[in-house]
C-alpha cells in the first residue's frame, strides 16, 4: 500500500509517534531568558539574604545600646527564623495548588517595612516585632522562588538550586561586612539606608513575576478543568517517611551548628582573642563567603555524582575540623571555619533536589519545609545556644556543638532513587 492510501488516522498516529520519540531542542533565545530568571532569582535571594543577616550583625552594636544578654539576642533570632519556619511549609503547599507569580514582589515589601521599622526601634519589643516581619518576608520569598527557579532549570535541578543558593549564600556574607563599614560606624538608623535594596528586589522580582505568569505550565493550568494527576514517588511511602525523617535529623546537625557560627562567631572571637567588632564581622564575612562558595558546589556535584553521596559527605566530612575549633589559636580558626563552612554548606542543595524527588508534584510544599525547618531549627539552636552561653560561657558552646556533625552517619539511611542526569 502507498503512503497516499494509508487512513489519515493512521498517519496522526505515526506523527503522534515520531514527534514524541525525538528529543525536544530549547530555541536558544529560551535558553538565554531562563538562565536571567535564574540569575535574578539569584540576585534577588542575595537581596534578601543580605536584609537577614543585618540582623544578628547588628547584634554587637543592639547589644551595647539596649544592654542585652545573649538571652535575647538569641530571642531575637528566634522571631526571624521561627517566623520563616512556621510559614515556608504552609505557603509551599498553598503555592503548589494555587501558585502566586506576584506574591514574591509582595515578600520583599514586608522585609522593606521590617528593615525601616528596625531602623526606627526603640525597644525591645519593637526590635522582637520588627526582625518577625523580616522573617515573614523570607518565608513567602523562598518557597515560591525555588519552584520558579526548577521551572527555569531544563532539567538541571542541582545547578538551579545551587545558583539560586548562592545568592542567598552571598548576601548573608555581605551583611556582616556592610554592618562592620557602614552600620556600626553610623550606628542603627543606617539600616534604613538598606530599603532601598529591598526597593531594587521587588522590581527584579516584578519581572519575574511576569515571566512565571506567562510560563507554558501556568498556561495549562489555566486551560485544565480538573487538577493534574499526582505525580508518584520512586519509592514506597513508608520509605518516603523515613527518609524525610532522616533528612530532619540532618538538618538539626546542620543548622544548629551552623547557628552556632553565625549568631555568636564574632562574640566568640572577641571574647577569646580580644579582637576589635570590625575585626570579628570581617572573620564572620570570609565564614559565610566560604559557605557561598560550598553551597554552589553542592548541586552541581550532585548533579553529577548523586544527591545522597553529597549529603553524606557534606555533613560528616565536617566533624573534624569542628572537633579541633574548639582548641585553635585565632589564625587556625579562621582557617577550620573555612574549611567547616565549604563542606557543610554544599549539603542543603543537594538535601532540597533529593528531597523533592523523593515527594514529586510537592516542590513548593517541600522547599517551604526544608527552609523553614532550617529557620527553625537555626533560630531555635541560637535561642538554647544564648542560654548555654549566658550560663557556662561562649566557649563551651562551640566544645559542646562539635560533636553535632556527628549526626551526618545518618546518612546512610536514605534510599538510593533514580535521578535523572542531563
Amino acid at each position: 500500500m502507498s503512503e497516499n492510501t494509508l487512513p489519515a488516522a493512521a498517519i496522526a498516529r505515526a506523527t503522534m509517534v515520531q514527534s514524541a520519540a525525538a528529543p525536544t531542542v530549547r530555541p536558544a533565545s529560551d535558553t538565554g531568558a531562563t538562565f536571567a530568571i535564574l540569575v535574578s532569582l539569584s540576585v534577588c535571594h542575595m537581596l534578601n539574604d543580605l536584609n537577614q543577616s543585618l540582623v544578628p550583625a547588628l547584634y554587637p552594636t543592639l547589644k551595647e545600646s539596649y544592654n542585652l544578654d545573649f538571652a535575647q539576642i538569641g530571642m531575637i533570632t528566634l522571631a526571624v527564623q521561627l517566623t520563616a519556619s512556621m510559614l515556608q511549609p504552609v505557603v509551599g503547599l498553598v503555592t503548589d495548588r494555587k501558585p502566586q507569580p506576584f506574591s514574591l514582589p509582595i515578600a520583599m515589601s514586608c522585609s522593606l517595612v521590617g528593615l525601616l521599622l528596625l531602623a526606627v526601634a526603640n525597644s525591645y519589643p519593637m526590635l522582637l516585632f520588627s526582625a518577625a516581619l523580616v522573617g515573614i518576608g523570607s518565608a513567602v520569598f523562598h518557597p515560591e522562588a525555588s519552584r520558579v527557579a526548577r521551572m527555569a532549570s531544563g532539567g538541571r535541578y542541582g545547578f538551579a538550586q545551587s545558583l539560586f543558593q548562592l545568592g542567598g549564600s552571598v548576601g548573608s556574607a555581605i551583611g556582616p561586612l556592610l554592618a562592620a563599614f557602614v552600620v556600626v560606624p553610623r550606628g542603627q538608623g543606617s539600616i534604613a539606608w538598606f530599603s532601598l535594596v529591598a526597593l531594587l528586589a521587588m522590581s527584579m522580582l516584578t519581572y519575574v513575576g511576569i515571566w512565571y505568569s506567562r510560563h507554558p505550565s501556568m498556561a495549562a493550568r489555566r486551560g485544565r478543568r480538573t487538577p493534574p494527576p499526582a505525580a508518584t514517588s520512586p519509592v514506597p511511602r513508608a520509605t518516603v517517611i523515613m527518609a524525610m525523617t532522616v533528612i530532619l535529623i540532618l538538618l538539626f546537625s546542620k543548622n544548629v551548628y551552623t547557628a552556632s557560627l553565625s549568631s555568636y562567631y564574632t562574640f566568640y572571637l572577641i571574647e577569646k582573642f580580644h579582637v576589635s567588632v570590625q575585626s570579628a564581622q570581617m572573620h564572620l564575612f570570609v565564614f559565610l563567603g566560604a559557605g557561598a562558595i560550598g553551597t554552589f558546589l553542592g548541586g552541581p556535584i550532585g548533579d553529577r555524582f548523586g544527591r545522597k553521596p553529597v549529603i553524606w559527605f557534606s555533613i560528616l566530612g565536617a566533624l573534624p575540623f569542628a572537633l579541633m575549633l574548639p582548641y585553635a589559636g585565632l589564625m587556625w580558626t579562621g582557617v577550620l571555619t573555612v574549611l567547616i563552612a565549604l563542606v557543610m554548606a554544599s549539603a542543603f542543595p543537594a538535601i532540597i533536589v533529593y528531597a523533592q524527588e523523593l515527594m514529586p508534584g510537592r516542590v513548593g510544599m517541600v522547599a517551604g519545609m526544608m527552609f523553614g525547618f532550617s529557620f527553625g531549627l537555626g533560630g531555635l539552636g541560637a535561642a538554647v545556644l544564648g542560654r548555654i552561653a549566658d550560663t557556662t560561657g561562649i566557649e563551651v558552646v562551640y566544645q559542646v556543638c562539635s560533636f553535632l556533625p556527628v549526626i551526618g552517619l545518618l546518612a546512610a539511611f536514605l534510599p538510593k532513587i533514580d535521578e535523572k542526569r542531563p
